[in-house]
């Protein structure tokens, strides 16, 4: 039987192992992968520390995959072979629960979530639903389009549903893993795009970008900065700071909403009184279907929206996750086989 390099994690908080297995098969309705890249996201750390319940060991990371279709199981019908293809954290659901006759996919009771309820793209090849694969443009690099189907649909997925239109003031919080693409949509959007981070060093990229103005947190209150302007029809939060996410809810204008994407685990400190004046909105967003994950590289490719990455080979996962996690990253990593 043919074998393939992958990297698991054998136990919580264990330690990424460079591995030898089988190359798996696909059964019905799935799809195997010839992966050529993969993103190392933040929620990487879930499988690596145990963070989610019921995640059974040894267990292969990643949820940001690009690659090829290999090879098809029975019943799959719309893909074939050589197809470029991703897939992103939704990794599948079950078409029969409330949710999904409703065409809720996303929340699905029984949603499969790609490397937690199955092994995921820290390898040469991976097993993937069918209903969770997307196709990738062909003038998307692969190493780039990785990224795009977790940290760019969220932001992506995440503003196109905000209720923003063209022309309204939309504050990106954050200037890092998803700010950086979040500054990039809400510009290509037609908002005016207003990036807030700490520090004055970080107002040339925000502009980059293609930020209008910049808040700097360190120089002053972030919200009544925003209120100047009359306030942010939405504030897209993407640092995973609680602290952080609070102190700008103030900027929003009447109407406004704060969207969390920057998932940290500290409360947020939001009073009722702050939600009825103004009659303000705080809501969560999780990534997509695959059709999502479809849109959003389609987006990216029209208007020129890409992830900025360091490339790792798949034996330095270790090393690779090491610069994501410890924020040194600028600003997405991605695995490369071969």
């Amino acid at each position: 039987m043919s074998r393939m390099k992958a990297v698991q994690i054998s136990k919580p908080g264990g330690n990424f192992e460079l591995v030898e297995r089988n190359i798996p098969e696909p059964g019905r309705n799935q799809l195997r992968i010839k992966v050529e890249a993969c993103g190392i996201c933040h929620s990487d750390a879930l499988v690596k520390e145990g963070l989610w319940p019921g995640i059974q060991y040894p267990r292969v990371p990643g949820h940001e995959i690009a690659g090829r279709i290999d090879a098809v199981g029975a019943d799959v019908t719309n893909w074939k072979p050589g197809q470029r293809v991703g897939v992103g954290w939704h990794g599948g659901h079950d078409f029969t629960c409330e949710f999904c006759r409703r065409g809720d996919f996303n929340n699905c009771k029984n949603e499969k979530i790609t490397a937690i309820t199955h092994d995921g793209g820290y390898a040469e090849y991976m097993i993937s639903p069918a209903e969770a694969v997307a196709a990738i443009p062909d003038d998307l690099p692969t190493a780039e389009a990785a990224p795009l189907l977790c940290a760019g649909i969220t932001v992506f997925n995440a503003l196109r549903n905000s209720g923003a239109r063209a022309g309204d003031l939309v504050a990106v919080q954050g200037i890092g893993g998803l700010g950086h693409l979040g500054i990039q949509y809400a510009r290509q959007m037609g908002f005016r795009t207003f990036a807030i981070g700490r520090g004055k060093d970080k107002e040339a990229l925000a502009r980059k970008l293609g930020a209008t103005h910049y808040v700097d947190t360190a120089a002053g209150d972030p919200a009544a900065e925003l209120q100047k302007f009359g306030g942010a029809r939405i504030i897209l939060a993407t640092a995973p700071d609680s602290k952080s996410m609070s102190a700008v809810f103030n900027g929003l204008s009447r109407n406004g909403k704060l969207i969390v994407v920057g998932a940290g685990a500290d409360p947020l400190a939001v009073t009722p009184i702050q939600l009825i004046v103004g009659r303000t909105a705080l809501q969560g967003w999780v990534s997509g279907t695959a059709m999502d994950s479809e849109d959003t590289m389609q987006f990216s490719v029209l208007s020129g929206v890409r992830p900025m990455i360091e490339k790792f080979p798949l034996e330095k996962a270790a090393e690779a996750y090491e610069q994501m996690i410890s924020g040194r990253a600028r600003f997405r990593v991605v695995l490369t086989m071969g």
